[in-house]
């Protein structure tokens, strides 16, 4: 292996991939708190039943905009995906919250990745950064649809530029889809039940589902070698 192509491979084990992660986590983590006080300064988020109403105000077509909102968030990633689960764990509860986030997230991943597939490599060129994508597209070449089932478990780590790399290779849809549904439901239900909780005014569940699912991303990076998600050469 030469030193250029262990460079683009070294994912997990390289500084700059530890640092890469903290700060999306920490970019995550400062856009919540900052999405928060701003729509705290304008509607009285914190009261349920003042959000329950607005959104009961749209009738049957409030899980069907949430379901748009959440696919167009996967096609134009404006948003975190976790954060709008979280929401829809508030207004809805954690199991239609986890069921309307996932069905948009199915949707706008099958968009992308179909996109990908129809178009090739430079239309993705063109929508996504390039070095993020050859460092993807090699790690996901390498490891196949076990490495991307592993990814889509890392909140912090780019869900959506991987429908993009997904679509590059020759893994068929529906397999495509299966690892998205089972990859990503467990981080979707655990911020949907943070949210129903925090709807209720549940703090301390809140923050023990928040916990959780940064103590299953942090055994997962500890098993990344066995996983055959660390550098091999």
């Amino acid at each position: 292996m030469t030193d250029g192509d262990r460079e683009r491979t070294v994912v997990f084990d390289s500084a700059a991939a530890r640092r890469g992660a903290l700060l999306r986590a920490g970019a995550l983590a400062v856009g919540v708190l900052l999405a928060a006080a701003a729509v705290h300064a304008v509607v009285p988020v914190a009261d349920p039943a003042w959000v329950r109403t607005r959104v009961a105000a749209l009738g049957r077509l409030a899980p069907l905009a949430f379901v748009a909102l959440q696919a167009a968030q996967v096609i134009l990633a404006p948003v975190p995906g976790q954060l709008l689960g979280g929401v829809g764990g508030y207004l809805f509860g954690t199991a239609h919250g986890t069921l309307y986030s996932m069905t948009g997230v199915l949707l706008g991943s099958a968009a992308v990745f179909v996109a990908a597939r129809s178009y090739g490599r430079p239309y993705v060129e063109r929508v996504v950064d390039a070095d993020a994508l050859d460092r993807w597209d090699d790690l996901v070449g390498r490891t196949g649809v076990a490495g991307l089932f592993v990814l889509f478990l890392f909140p912090t780590f780019p869900d959506d530029l991987l429908c993009f790399v997904a679509g590059l290779t020759d893994i068929r849809l529906r397999t495509f889809l299966a690892v998205v549904l089972v990859g990503r439901t467990p981080s979707f239900l655990a911020v949907a039940y943070a949210g129903g909780e925090l709807s209720s005014g549940q703090l301390l569940p809140a923050g023990a589902a928040l916990a959780l699912l940064g103590v299953a991303t942090a055994a997962v990076y500890a098993l990344r070698d066995r996983l055959g998600l660390a550098d091999s050469g």
